[in-house]
């Protein structure tokens, strides 16, 4: 069995899978928690590192507890949330400040201070990635300036910095290996793709010390072993990969041409083009697929910053549901969405928009505008933000899809499918097993550890499939009002016409 640890945004999870002897994968035991959320200011996101390290100690006991113990299980793989930034002290083990989430945009002055410099230009061809606070750089950069002495005790190696696997890694060794997968640190601005190493040049560019950076290894590398007091044996880890490129194996989309979209808290479209990178001019990431085996594959990318986390807004915030599964019913009560439009930029816009200031817009209110229509409106958004990336994705060169394989929690949600369909003339294909994520840290640690001898075989179960049937007009209709919310939401924040 692979004891998987799926860190996300919003809850942290631990699924015990059983391997079968010809390589099929099946889920016997879950636990979960969820994750407090943190706001301190507006467009601040931050997580608290240590409660984090208590779900997932606790998550993975019960698991293995529900799974028959311990002796059952033959490594440990992670994915976890990417970009989300944490420092912590080496010697007591305890984080030194909250956890900078992924969505977080306190640090889009520096980023826009470094483009405004001439800098993206060198970043991006290093990297892959846009200058933005999305990414972990800058993040690292502020923690080590808010907190006092942290930068000096650093460049002694007193003080380390991770993303979330590289931090989970840490508590699971009990201090023994500061690590992360190579997926993780092609997130942060500071490695290099063609090496998949740090880079110098860039770690000084960013003002972050290489000295508390953790060594960068393959997905499926050993990357330690859990301290033997935490389970009851030091089980190997033996896979990690963020959550994106791990959904992407779990998907076995693992052939250039390939593509996957997780629709969570964010939604992130990940295209495989093979074993050399793709530049992109329509502001889509290049960035790394997977490593493993001696097998590297890039991949384009284009990340939507609010998917699931509308809906929670939905539920939260405004209060027109009390459960996301009525979403879905309240939606159908409508014949059409009556004009209305949300933008949801509660953190900026993500590709290919790339606007860091501008915040959530709705418009096209009438009297006759109610609660059914915010809902909708949220819904249909998830489906003109995905057309946004396929058309940028297509632009770059990539063939076009025929088939758009999805996971997260969202595709539930039957109607946000159909729409995605009619909207993105594409096929929409939803795996039986869901959590593609966790399935990918699995197949990495089971690969890893020698379980298995490749790092997909096809799925035992159908998947469900939705088909294009909306007319092209009244699609044609729909995008330009799309188009013009979009534009709405970019002038109100004071950006430039789009």
């Amino acid at each position: 069995m692979i004891l998987a640890i799926d860190q996300g945004t919003t809850s942290t999870r631990a699924i015990a899978f059983e391997v079968s002897p010809s390589g099929s994968f099946s889920a016997v035991a879950v636990s979960q928690i969820e994750l407090a959320q943190h706001f301190p200011r507006s467009g601040w996101v931050e997580h608290d590192a240590a409660e984090i390290w208590r779900a997932t100690l606790q998550t993975c006991r019960e698991v293995v507890r529900k799974a028959g113990g311990v002796d059952r299980f033959a490594a440990v793989g992670i994915t976890n949330q990417r970009e989300t930034s944490v420092i912590w002290d080496a010697a007591t083990g305890e984080p030194l400040h909250r956890a900078i989430v992924w969505q977080d945009r306190r640090t889009s002055d520096v980023t826009t201070r470094l483009a405004a410099e001439g800098h993206e230009a060198r970043v991006q061809a290093a990297t892959g990635l846009i200058l933005d606070p999305y990414f972990s750089a800058s993040k690292y950069a502020w923690l080590l300036d808010a907190v006092p002495g942290a930068r000096e005790r650093a460049a002694k190696g007193e003080v380390k910095l991770g993303t979330i696997d590289a931090w989970l890694i840490w508590k699971l060794t009990g201090g023994q290996s500061h690590v992360t997968d190579a997926t993780n640190a092609s997130r942060t601005s500071l490695m290099d793709l063609a090496t998949l190493q740090w880079r110098e040049e860039l770690c000084d560019l960013f003002n972050v010390p290489m000295k508390a950076l953790p060594e960068i290894r393959g997905c499926a590398d050993h990357l330690g072993d859990c301290d033997a007091s935490l389970f009851g044996r030091a089980l190997p880890i033996h896979g990690a990969a963020g959550d994106q490129q791990a959904a992407l194996v779990g998907h076995g989309a693992l052939r250039a041409g390939d593509a996957k979209i997780t629709y969570g808290t964010g939604a992130f479209l990940v295209a495989n083009v093979g074993h050399q990178p793709v530049a992109s001019t329509s502001r889509l990431l290049r960035t790394l697929g997977y490593a493993a085996d001696g097998q590297v594959a890039y991949a384009l990318e284009g990340s939507i910053f609010s998917a699931g986390s509308a809906i929670q807004w939905l539920r939260d915030g405004l209060k027109v549901i009390s459960d996301s599964r009525q979403s879905e019913a309240m939606a159908q009560t409508l014949k059409d969405n009556g004009g209305v439009y949300l933008v949801p930029g509660f953190t900026g816009l993500g590709a290919p928009w790339w606007q860091p200031e501008a915040r959530g817009t709705v418009i096209g209110l009438t009297r006759d505008s109610g609660p059914a229509h915010f809902v909708r409106a949220a819904l249909e958004s998830l489906a003109y933000q995905t057309r946004d990336l396929l058309d940028a994705l297509k632009t770059d060169g990539a063939p076009p899809l025929t088939r758009l394989k999805v996971d997260g929690g969202v595709t539930a949600n039957a109607f946000a499918m159909q729409f995605i369909a009619d909207i993105c003339e594409v096929e929409v294909e939803r795996p039986a097993f869901q959590e593609m994520t966790a399935m990918g840290a699995a197949r990495l640690a089971a690969f890893g550890v020698g379980l298995t001898g490749e790092l997909w075989t096809a799925p035992l179960e159908a998947p469900a499939v939705w088909r294009p049937r909306m007319g092209e007009a009244e699609r044609a209709r729909l995008l330009k009002g799309w188009r013009g919310a979009v534009k709405a939401a970019i002038i109100a924040a004071g950006g430039d016409e789009p």
